[in-house]
Order: C-alpha cells, then sequence, then structure tokens
C-alpha cells in the first residue's frame, strides 16, 4: 500500500509531499543523521548506506504489517509538484494489539530546521491517523519527548497536542524525563 500525502505551500514554505521511504532515499537518510543535534534526540543513528537500507526495509515491513506508518517529508521544487530530497521523517507506530493508540514521532534535517516543516507534516500525518485511514483505526496519537527538546515541544503545541504528563527517565532507550502529548480522535 502506498499513502501519499500532500501539505499545501505556505506563504513562505514550500509544499510537502510525504510517502513511504524508498531505497533511493537512503543517502539523504545518512547525511541527515550526521547531525548531531538529530542524534542528540534519536534513540538509532544511521552511519552507512546499509543501515539506511535496512532501516528503510523496516518501514516498509511496518507498512506492510500495518504497525508503523513512516513517511519520508520532501520539500516541493518551485510551483511544479516535483518532490526533491527527503528533508524529514514522521512515523505513527500502533502501541497496543487493537491499533486504537499509536505513537508519533519526527525529525527534520538541519538545513530545513526552524521552516516549519514538522508543524506542517504532523498536522497532516495527525489528521490523515485520527481521520478515515483505515490501516490503523486510532483513537489516540501520543507524542513523547524529552523535557529539554523544546522545539519539539513547540511542535506538539502547535499541532494541538496537550502536554499530560512529565514521565520519568527509562534508560538506555529514552535517558532522560520525557513530556507525554496527546492528540484524540476529536481533535482531528
Amino acid at each position: 500500500m502506498t499513502v501519499i500525502l500532500s501539505v499545501e505551500p505556505a506563504a513562505s514554505a514550500p509544499a510537502l509531499r510525504l510517502r513511504p521511504w524508498q531505497t533511493e532515499d537512503a543517502v539523504a537518510l545518512v547525511a541527515a543523521h550526521r547531525d548531531p543535534l538529530l542524534r542528540r534526540w534519536l534513540t538509532t543513528s544511521l552511519v552507512s548506506d546499509t543501515e539506511a537500507r535496512r532501516w528503510i526495509d523496516d518501514q516498509s515491513e511496518g507498512w506492510a504489517t500495518g504497525v508503523r506508518l513512516s513517511f519520508a517529508v520532501l520539500e516541493c521544487s518551485g510551483k511544479s509538484s516535483d518532490a526533491g530530497r527527503p528533508v524529514g521523517h514522521i512515523a505513527v507506530k500502533a502501541t497496543d494489539s487493537s491499533k486504537a493508540l499509536a505513537t508519533v514521532g519526527y525529525w527534520t534535517s538541519a538545513e530545513v530546521r526552524g521552516q516549519g516543516i514538522a508543524s506542517r507534516a504532523l498536522e497532516v500525518v495527525s489528521r490523515w491517523a485520527l481521520g478515515a485511514q483505515r490501516i490503523m483505526p486510532l483513537a489516540r496519537l501520543e507524542l513523547l519527548h524529552a523535557v529539554d527538546n523544546h522545539a519539539s515541544c513547540r511542535v506538539a503545541e502547535k499541532c494541538r497536542y496537550a502536554l499530560r504528563s512529565i514521565l520519568p527517565a527509562q534508560p538506555p532507550a529514552f535517558p532522560r524525563e520525557g513530556h507525554l502529548h496527546v492528540r484524540i480522535n476529536g481533535d482531528a
């Protein structure tokens, strides 16, 4: 199954296309993972094309099983609908067997950070995930980020994810305290 989502251009930002990751995205994926700030927040760092291709295969498996719906975020060039290389990532991952609850995560590459791409992509994916799609009939999305990741907190708030609690660190996967933000189906 191939799901492609579109984000209209904004006054100062290009249109976006969100689509499943493809093997040819490996080079851009490794390049994005070279960013020290990105590596600070991620639990996995991809340093080779082989690791990136394996990760992309895992994302494809997630789509096939309907438990992890992972999108590459691409900027569309100019006024055309031609999308360039990936500049971000967003994923919806089921956290219970009924697939009614999922976590959402995202990142943007260093060269586009601060341009509103994360919030625009998260809003479109959140509406889609909590909407009429039938892959994963969700009632609730949870977004977790480190307490000191202020940019992710702003993105969550901008996309109407309410801060519900502060969670204790859970090393090694989550070595810092975290904010738990939630968006429920009626918020879509």
